[in-house]
């Protein structure tokens, strides 16, 4: 029997049906075609024709046949450029929130500076603790040099005896910031001074020009302060012909001529003064990278002081001189390429007080700030600008009369020209429904009596306006202005009573320039930019900074 020979299969199709949840995707069809030859033909790709196949089948879906491989394509193709806009849009939201949260710390790694590259200081402000109140006075501060006697010469009858010394104890010093408005009246920090370096605590002051610590010359009129007095070594002296000391002595009208070491005088606006002479000796201060930087700074060995000077030194050894003098800390970091010439602190508004400062530009935030010009005279080294308006609420108080403003960390409080101090005044007389003015009160000039005692500003500022003042600025059509809230120039004292933190001030400095002292700077980043010539603010909690400089996301 003849056996039935089987058909010979000259190719087959695979059908691929669409997912059973998505069937609008419609059905694939692939065809194969078998041949004689050595190698298949090549792979029909065009669904066009796979319906012109030798095999017909019906497709049942009304959507257009498309083959398997086309959307992966599409796909691959796309997805570096959707990992990229997912990136950038990444790094977008970090950049606004590293930006716009300026209160925290968001630091998301360190990043080593070049060595060329200058540092930035971080130091904390503290508030002081502990203090006896009755020996407490509010400060005010302003320093210049004085000097010279009947004869032409500083006077170094005292400082003679530094020069038989031949003691080889080091001193140091040690930096953190402290303090609050009141009861306390100041903010210090601590600089690590010597070798080997010992802790020394002194007031954060931007109205003075030179660092000075008390010290053992042997010492005249010092007060007890917070640490051992410092110790001068003979080698680290200066003398009358080095840079720092022709720049301390630059207005003495005869020089010294016969002045062994450099002599110093400064009095300050509340009638205090100090006495000494300069020295040269070894500062430490941790980088913002966690390093260990040392360097050699001139500052004064204080042998002399007097008046109200000798209260705030029961707990501080000293003053570190802030100022746009060369003699300044933050002039002579910058001199020696250590640091960019900026400076910025942060008092915190809470009722402990403290805060923090810096040297340098790595904490200067990148928008957000208010600027206006810092005005640069001669032989004046105060961080001032000019202000056209001052108002109270809706009055006015000064109006398009120029006046210069003065900000003065070692100021404890605000003091307004007379004008505008009567004028405030007379408009606060509105509180007599409200507050009583309690006369027997001494604590300042203007306390009032609520009708029990309070502890917090909160509870009576809806009876306050604030202060605004307005700036002179180069672009007109953008408002240049610094809002001060009630708390910003009131005080609760131990009474209960609320008090105006802000003076007379006819009879301080020129009489004619408005001092903004600590109780009106806090709650604002302020920054102090000698390089660019211009002061800044911003509004803060003071926690802790914001590092901008060299943030890494990744």
């Amino acid at each position: 029997m003849e056996s039935e020979q089987s058909p010979q299969v000259k190719g087959f199709v695979i059908i691929t049906l669409p997912p059973a949840d998505n069937p609008s995707l419609g059905k694939t069809i692939t065809a194969f075609t078998l041949s004689d030859s050595a190698s298949p033909p090549p792979l029909q790709q065009n669904p066009q024709l796979h319906r012109q196949s030798e095999y017909p089948i019906p497709i049942q879906s009304p959507q257009p046949i498309r083959g398997i491989r086309f959307p992966f394509r599409k796909f691959f193709f796309n997805l570096p450029r959707v990992l990229l806009g997912i990136v950038g849009v990444s790094l977008l939201v970090c950049i606004l929130w590293n930006s716009l949260f300026s209160d925290t710390l968001v630091e998301l790694t360190s990043i080593e500076s070049e060595k060329n590259e200058p540092n930035s200081f971080l130091l904390p402000l503290y508030p002081k603790i502990n203090l006896n109140l009755s020996n407490i006075n509010f400060e005010l501060k302003l320093g210049r040099f004085v000097g010279g006697d009947k004869n032409g010469g500083w006077r170094s009858k005292k400082s003679n005896k530094l020069v038989s010394l031949t003691s080889s104890a080091a001193s140091a010093a040690n930096i953190p910031v402290r303090g609050n408005v009141y009861p306390y009246g100041l903010y210090f920090t601590y600089l690590l001074i010597g070798s080997p370096p010992r802790p020394y605590f002194l007031d954060m002051d931007t109205g003075s020009d030179l660092t000075w610590i008390q010290c053992d010359a042997p010492c005249t009129s010092c007060s007890a302060g917070a640490h051992p007095l410092y110790k001068p070594v003979q080698g680290k002296l200066l003398s009358t012909t080095e840079t720092m000391c022709v720049e301390v002595q630059k207005n003495q009208k005869v020089p010294c001529a016969t002045c062994q070491l450099c002599d110093y005088e400064i009095e300050y606006a509340d009638k205090s003064s100090t006495m000494g002479v300069l020295m040269k000796d070894e500062l430490q201060l941790v980088v913002t990278n966690g390093s260990l930087a040392k360097f050699n700074i001139v500052f004064g060995c204080a042998y002399d002081q007097q008046g109200l000077l000798l209260n705030s030194l029961a707990r501080t050894d000293g003053i570190l001189g802030l100022s746009r003098a060369k003699v300044s800390l933050p002039s002579q970091l910058a001199g020696l390429g250590i640091v960019n010439n900026v400076l910025g602190h942060c008092l915190t508004t809470k009722a402990i007080g403290g805060g923090y400062m810096f040297l340098g530009d790595d904490y200067v935030p990148f928008w957000g700030m208010t600027w206006v010009p810092m005005l640069n005279t001669p032989n004046i080294n105060l961080y001032y600008t000019e202000v056209m308006k001052i108002s109270y609420g809706n009055g006015r108080l000064l109006d398009n009369t120029a006046g210069h403003v003065v900000f003065d960390s070692g100021s404890s409080y605000t003091y307004f020209t007379k004008q505008v101090y009567s004028s405030l005044i007379a408009r606060l007389r509105d509180l007599s429904g409200e507050l009583i003015q309690d006369e027997s009160d001494s604590t300042l000039p203007l306390c009032w009596r609520p009708e029990s005692p309070i502890r917090t500003i909160d509870e009576v500022k809806q009876y306050f306006k604030p202060l605004v003042l307005q700036f002179r600025n180069k672009w007109w059509f953008v408002p240049t202005k610094l809002i001060i809230p009630p708390e910003g120039y009131l005080i609760i004292n131990n009474k209960g009573n609320v008090c105006l933190g802000i003076l007379d001030g006819s009879q301080v400095y020129d009489g004619s320039t408005i001092i903004l002292g600590d109780i009106s700077l806090r709650g604002k980043l302020f920054i102090f930019d000698n390089e660019n010539q211009k002061i800044g603010w911003t509004q803060s909690d003071c926690a802790y900074p914001q590092r901008f400089k060299g943030v890494s996301f990744f």
